[in-house]
């Protein structure tokens, strides 16, 4: 059905259409086909559909289609890897090839058709995998992997062949990995280390090269999915996946570009719920970043600052470096929720613990002052003149003897200590060896976290190599960096899943009678005019001035006798997106000869610019606030985001905003404000008064709920300025710019 007479497609109609006959393919929760229950406003599902991959890692029975076993070819060294994962899980595999009796030894079936059991997964060595999709669904196979290149990394060509691919593989009914992966998937990992384990998904091999090799570091690895040109599984699906295996203790993922925004905040929501945390390495912070990134793996960058925010949203810890993710991803894997937040930098050395602590601090990690009594109690091992305060300071000396595991425990003991990190900037037996056990020992006997900082960049010595790695509970890194960076992500982590609440849960299922307010206003392709734009508002329930739309000047004079002087006039007209700019406002007028000078005067303008008017607004004049922005635009990653900020002209010289994507609380909207440099304006400077938070928070959320119920319709909404007043006197937007998709 058509919500106006413009045939604005409404929100119904669109929930309608995506469940009935599916313009994407018809969304799936819990297995099912998802119900209206199931769906956001605008048609979106709002819970994570989790693919049953146990067959895809360790299947039963595997194809190998291409198999070979001629020296030299590269399928050979394939075959050759996949019969021993085989062996590993307890598949059995069957090589498929139309002119081989037997691949290695093994019978060869010349043909899917042929096969001698159904198969759960197929590993296609075949340059163009298109051709083999129907002959895998008439086989009934479950999962599928696609190694072939030549798809839309390379362009739009590319891009086209892999959509008939993608196209494919729905009617089919399985599930494929790739194009353009790799043999990552089919390594072997190590079965003898304990304890929670890493999941890994790359959209680039070698980049988790080094979080695979964590292994011999002993931390243990269980998965690894190379997501390649996700056509079909992508990154999204795997934490989805993986957030549910009681064995992985955090995801660590490389991304180049994801497929699909919502996909991976529904995913990202379903780890946050379950605790699991996830560690991600996203590029394109740069346009270079962005540019390569998408010419590697053919899929949309999207706005970084949006990617960032949404991360932030939903717990997703964002690092820089492999080498943090390998870190990050260690600790978070392994260590347990701490019992208290302080953290305790201990040193054998007073420079080596002003030095970690000044870092520490301005990453923003909670170094408390230790009390009194446990100072004194310190300073029983620790001379006097030392500082125990916090950075501990014990000189060295009772590191050598029986006091240093003392000063251990006694940090350890204290109730306001849940870290205790031990930067150790170099070697020094036999020191360091004692310092190194003590910190081991004290590590299996306390249920709180320890961390060590080996400085050496040798890394062959035996308190580091034997008796730090070999400690599953001491967390071990090379530099002060990567530890700060690890240890905060615990911290906030654990912080952000204690206070958790799905954003989803909440998100409106059907539409406001806003909503239903609004649809004739709406001009698809088109620009609202001002007036327009502020009727979209105020059906929203956002406070506008008060102010009339007239046609004339003495209609003018009228209307600020009303109103009430001083007045503000206003062109009003769907072409005009910068009055300023332009001359089309009059501000302070006082008298009824100003107001019908102002009339003439925006009209003689309009008409010499061109400007089609639908007539002057004669507004309110509000003065004493703080300037604010409150927006919608459409990301093309995310869909619609809701982006705060200073507004007036500081929006584009301090550009100091903060993004959300919908759904989200008015936790996340509070936290919008704390992000902002200029947060302190709201609080009052100079003498002046606070102004209503409360009141932007509330218009922060009714915009939220515009774009959920518009965001197929607007493509940008700008309230600005939004003049927030004096506490508990409200916000009111003076200035609207709605354009419309």
């Amino acid at each position: 059905m058509l919500g106006s007479t413009h045939g604005t497609l409404t929100t119904d109609s669109r929930r309608a259409r995506v469940i009935a006959c599916g313009e994407q393919p018809s969304p799936v929760v819990h297995g099912r086909p998802a119900d209206v229950d199931d769906l956001d406003v605008s048609g979106r599902p709002l819970y994570a559909d989790v693919p049953d991959l146990d067959r895809f890692f360790r299947p039963g029975s595997v194809a190998v289609v291409g198999a070979s076993d001629a020296e030299g070819r590269p399928n050979t060294g394939i075959t050759r890897q996949l019969i021993a994962w085989a062996e590993r899980v307890g598949a059995r595999l069957h090589p498929v090839h139309p002119t081989r009796q037997s691949v290695f030894g093994i019978p060869c079936s010349p043909s899917l058709a042929d096969l001698p059991e159904q198969v759960d997964l197929a590993v296609l060595l075949v340059g163009d995998p298109l051709p083999v999709i129907g002959e895998l669904a008439e086989a009934k196979v479950k999962f599928a992997v696609a190694f072939a290149s030549g798809f839309a990394e390379t362009g739009a060509e590319g891009a086209a062949a892999q959509a008939h691919l993608a196209a494919a593989v729905r009617r089919a009914g399985l599930r494929l990995l790739g194009p353009n992966t790799n043999l990552n998937a089919f390594e072997e990992f190590r079965d003898d280390l304990d304890g929670p384990a890493i999941a890994l998904i790359t959209q680039s091999g070698h980049q988790g090269r080094p979080v695979f090799a964590m292994q011999e570091l002993g931390v243990r690895l269980s998965h690894w999915a190379p997501t390649g040109n996700e056509a079909d599984l992508e990154t999204a699906d795997f934490i989805s996946y993986f957030s549910e295996q009681p064995e992985i203790g955090a995801i660590a993922c490389y991304v180049e570009g994801l497929k699909d925004g919502r996909s991976f905040l529904l995913a990202a929501d379903r780890a946050a719920r379950r605790g699991v945390p996830v560690v991600a390495v996203k590029v394109g912070r740069t346009e270079t970043g962005a540019r390569t990134a998408a010419s590697h793996t053919g899929k949309l960058t999207g706005a970084d600052t949006v990617v960032d925010a949404a991360m932030r949203q939903y717990g997703v810890i964002r690092v820089d470096g492999l080498d943090e993710l390998q870190d990050t991803a260690a600790l978070l894997a392994r260590a347990r929720a701490p019992r208290a937040e302080g953290v305790v930098v201990y040193s054998i050395s007073g420079g080596t613990g002003a030095h970690f602590a000044d870092l520490a601090t301005a990453a923003g990690l909670p170094l408390p002052h230790l009390s009194a009594p446990k100072q004194a109690e310190l300073h029983q091992w620790i001379p006097e003149y030392l500082s125990v305060t916090n950075p501990v300071d014990n000189g060295g000396h009772p590191v050598g003897d029986w006091r240093g595991r003392k000063i251990i425990d006694a940090i350890l003991a204290d109730p306001e200590v849940g870290v205790l990190i031990c930067p150790i900037t170099g070697p020094f037996p036999p020191m360091s060896d004692k310092l190194a056990q003590d910190l081991v020992d004290a590590a299996e006997q306390t249920d709180k976290l320890v961390c060590v900082v080996w400085g050496s960049p040798v890394g062959t010595e035996a308190a580091y190599r034997e008796t730090l790695l070999g400690s599953s509970k001491v967390a071990t890194f090379r530099t002060f960096a990567n530890c700060i960076t690890a240890v905060r992500a615990y911290l906030d982590h654990h912080r952000f899943v204690a206070a958790y609440r799905s954003p989803f849960d909440e998100a409106p299922r059907t539409p406001s009678p806003s909503f239903r307010k609004t649809q004739a206003l709406m001009r698809p392709g088109q620009q609202l005019s001002e007036h327009a734009a502020k009727q979209l508002l105020r059906a929203y329930g956002i406070r506008v001035p008060r102010e009339q739309l007239v046609t004339s000047a003495a209609a003018a004079v009228r209307a600020a006798s009303l109103v009430g002087y001083p007045v503000v006039m206003k062109a009003s007209g769907a072409q005009i997106a910068h009055k300023t700019e332009l001359g089309l406002v009059k501000i302070g007028l006082t008298s009824a000869s100003q107001v019908r000078d102002a009339y003439r005067e925006l009209t003689d303008i309009a008409r010499y610019e061109g400007i089609s008017l639908d007539g002057v607004l004669v507004c309110q004049m509000v003065e004493r606030g703080v300037e604010m922005v409150v927006g919608v635009t459409h990301d093309e990653l995310f869909g619609p985001t809701v982006t705060v900020g200073l507004g007036g002209v500081l929006v584009e010289v301090l550009r100091d905003a903060a993004v959300r994507v919908p759904p989200f609380g008015e936790d996340q909207a509070r936290g919008m404000l704390g992000e902002l440099r200029g947060r302190a304006l709201l609080e009052g400077v100079r003498g002046g008064p606070p102004v209503d938070v409360e009141a932007l928070i509330e218009v922060v959320m009714r915009v939220q709920r515009m774009a959920l119920e518009l965001g197929d319709d607007i493509a940008e909404l700008d309230i600005n300025p939004l003049m927030v007043l004096p506490r508990g006197q409200g916000a009111v937007a003076l200035d609207a710019l709605v354009v419309c998709r």
